[in-house]
């Protein structure tokens, strides 16, 4: 991302959601996005993965600039080199666990490799769940199988929004392991939004946005200094005078 800007509306109603983003994400790694409400999380993540168009800026996925990309050309990309991971897990109820791990395959055009969905399958530990539908699996099996289904087609990002915000702390923990597996054994590339100290400590990276720019990062971090850095970063942003704009973003 370079000198990313979104704003919504004009005049005195102008919202700047995002000012002036400059991130480089290597292949491989794992990064957690936290900040305060409003800070622009959800607006990061929208033009990171081409689901938003910014104001200003450029937006590359490996050597493809995306931004300029037509909407058609925008859903090919999104269908086969991203994989998306959410706190509402997404699945279609009417699909077994087997067919929702293929959709992006078919959404894309390609044949279904149903050797490829047993092998994800069997990395996010649901192989023997296959025939099942997703309203006979927990919501911690559910996630799992939103993980399989974002790493099926190998992409070259996995965007995760909250993606433990609806689990317990036990199942969080797993999932989480899931995601720093995928990145670790299988070479993935994931972005993680997330307001849990304890979910971004998983991660190599943790950048803090405020009011729409990186307001810090740290490498490697514990819970504890994710959670102070957040407690200050918050102090922070609530004393700022235009912070009740960006509240209504993200």
């Amino acid at each position: 991302m370079r000198g990313v800007r979104r704003q919504y509306g004009r005049g005195s109603g102008t919202v700047h959601a995002l000012r002036g983003i400059d991130l480089a994400l290597p292949r491989g790694s794992f990064t957690a996005v936290m900040g305060p409400s409003g800070s622009g999380k959800s607006t990061f993540l929208q033009c990171a993965a081409g689901l938003d168009r910014p104001t200003e800026g450029s937006v590359r996925l490996g050597g493809t600039e995306i931004t300029g990309m037509k909407e058609n050309e925008l859903t090919a990309l999104r269908r086969s080199r991203l994989g998306f991971v959410f706190q509402a897990f997404n699945l279609l109820p009417s699909l077994t666990v087997e067919q929702n791990v293929l959709l992006p395959m078919r959404l894309a055009g390609r044949r279904p490799d149903r050797t490829a969905a047993a092998r994800v399958l069997a990395q996010v530990g649901l192989d023997a769940h296959a025939g099942r539908r997703p309203g006979q699996l927990s919501g911690g099996q559910q996630q799992r199988v939103a993980i399989a289904r974002a790493l099926v087609t190998r992409p070259d990002v996995v965007f995760a929004d909250e993606p433990t915000g609806a689990l317990d702390t036990g199942t969080a923990a797993e999932v989480l392991a899931l995601l720093r597996h995928a990145v670790d054994a299988l070479a993935a590339t994931v972005v993680m939004v997330t307001h849990d100290p304890t979910a971004a400590s998983y991660a190599d990276r943790v950048l803090f946005l405020a009011d729409g720019a990186i307001a810090d990062q740290l490498t490697r971090p514990s819970a504890e200094q994710i959670a102070a850095r957040m407690t200050s970063l918050t102090a922070r942003t609530r004393k700022a005078p235009h912070h009740a704009t960006a509240g209504a973003v993200a």
